[in-house]
């Protein structure tokens, strides 16, 4: 776990300097499919690797670097592991999917918890709603945390 620890570190380094942080400059938008809050939950809740580890590498490799929002899709284990074996079809299942259902109860638990420890941050999102729900309602969190304070000011002025 540690070993895959600094991998994965190696990994968000490069991407933090060679892409997010030069869009950031020039005031692009990045949206991130994953990034220290997954190493927080498979290394660390899961994998042990203890925090200081974590905590070090973070600050290493992103510094104060995190995200404005974080949005965190949250199904029940079952439907996540039927969604992910009928995207992938007939291929195998990799490392971390063909772990137990226990494994994957863990990491719902402790992206939840994150969820719940950082509100200002993360939003949780109920991902068993139809797809088109679950898009509005991320849209309304976009929308809440980024352009909510704007909107009020551009109707006061109009």
């Amino acid at each position: 776990a540690e070993a895959e620890t600094l991998l994965f570190a190696a990994a968000r380094d490069d991407h933090a300097r060679t892409v997010i942080e030069p869009a950031l400059k020039q005031g692009i938008w990045v949206l991130s499919d994953r990034f220290s809050d997954s190493t927080r939950v498979y290394q660390g809740a899961l994998g042990h690797v203890a925090p200081g580890l974590l905590n070090a590498m973070q600050r290493v490799t992103i510094g104060d670097l995190k995200p404005d929002l974080t949005v965190i899709l949250d199904v029940p284990v079952e439907i996540g592991l039927k969604r992910a074996a009928a995207r992938r079809g007939a291929a195998a299942a990799d490392r971390f999917e063909s772990e137990d259902i226990s494994f994957h109860q863990q990491l719902r638990d402790a992206y939840r918890q994150i969820a719940k420890n950082e509100p200002q941050r993360c939003v949780l999102i109920d991902a068993t709603e139809e797809p088109t729900k679950v898009a509005a309602n991320i849209w309304s969190a976009l929308r809440d945390r980024f352009f909510a304070a704007n909107a009020g000011s551009a109707t006061a002025s109009a």
